[in-house]
């Protein structure tokens, strides 16, 4: 049976949404301040994790795990629709952040100016981020929850990013104090790799939920075979499907012959093949169909 975590999820989004906020103010104030352009870059990103937020408390109010009479597979899907639109948010930011550093290297301008007050200020919100990213994944692992987890894989490319960011603008601060104006560059090479991990983390995301939605084979049909043929009674089993995604939730089907001849029997078998799928790939919702033995076949599946 499916169990609805939907409220322990939401208070998970909320909180990290003020987080999120408060990141963003900071980066925001510091990059208008010292005119770093990896640094609005990295701003920007945080915009997205906080839109991210709002967006997930949205898909969560919608991904109920139980069925109803319009939605009878149940609504997880919607959690999946969630985090491809936390893939796009990452891929429109990484496209933002590579045309902003372009046009920077080829108009110039005035470089950043950082201090070490700002610095350390960085550095706490870099902590923020560290919390918040392992916070969420931690909590949506346990619930099986894929809003949290992508969320939480598109925070942990926050914290490479203003690792990077605070990295250049330490090259930058000291560039200022050793009279090096070669170092003020950094700021905005380092625009450059900033948005190629942006990318990464939105293909990953990307990667992780488009079998769900697709209804790409949860597992192979061999696998589920080996289960259902061990259980005394079967003699065929044949044209086996899956789709789900393991650990949050599978549908399992195929076609089944067994060695009785009554229904009372024959159900009894499904049951102990439902009972040894379901303690292997829990949860899971199976449906057999029993057929006459002239049905027997090779094709495993479809």
């Amino acid at each position: 049976m499916n169990v609805d975590n939907r409220a322990e999820v939401r208070n998970v989004l909320i909180i990290t949404l003020l987080l999120n906020l408060v990141v963003l103010a900071i980066k925001a104030v510091i990059g208008l301040l010292t005119g770093s352009l990896s640094l609005m870059a990295d701003a920007l990103h945080s915009v997205t994790d906080s839109a991210n937020n709002i967006l997930g408390l949205v898909v969560n109010h919608f991904a109920a795990p139980n069925p109803d009479r319009q939605h009878p597979y149940g609504h997880q899907k919607y959690d999946a629709v969630g985090a491809l639109g936390i893939a796009a948010f990452l891929l429109i930011a990484c496209f933002e952040i590579l045309s902003s550093a372009v046009e920077r290297l080829i108009s110039g301008g005035n470089p950043a100016k950082i201090s070490s007050i700002e610095l350390w200020i960085l550095l706490i919100v870099l902590g923020i981020n560290i919390f918040v990213a392992f916070y969420e994944r931690h909590v949506g692992k346990r619930n099986g929850s894929a809003i949290l987890v992508a969320d939480a894989q598109h925070t942990m490319s926050d914290v490479w990013v203003t690792i990077m960011v605070i990295g250049g603008l330490i090259g930058v601060w000291q560039g200022e104090i050793l009279r090096l104006p070669q170092l003020q560059y950094l700021d905005v090479i380092l625009a450059f790799p900033v948005g190629l991990l942006v990318f990464y983390s939105g293909w990953q995301v990307l990667k992780e939920n488009l079998p769900w939605l697709v209804d790409e084979m949860a597992i192979a049909p061999e696998m589920i075979q080996a289960i259902v043929m061990e259980v005394p009674g079967v003699v065929n089993c044949h044209n086996i499907a899956s789709r789900g995604v393991l650990g949050r939730q599978v549908f399992i089907e195929m076609h089944l012959v067994v060695n009785v001849n009554d229904v009372e029997t024959a159900h009894l078998i499904t049951e102990a093949i439902e009972v040894r799928l379901q303690e292997k790939f829990n949860p899971a919702r199976i449906l057999v169909h029993v057929e006459p033995p002239a049905y027997q076949s090779d094709q495993i599946t479809y």
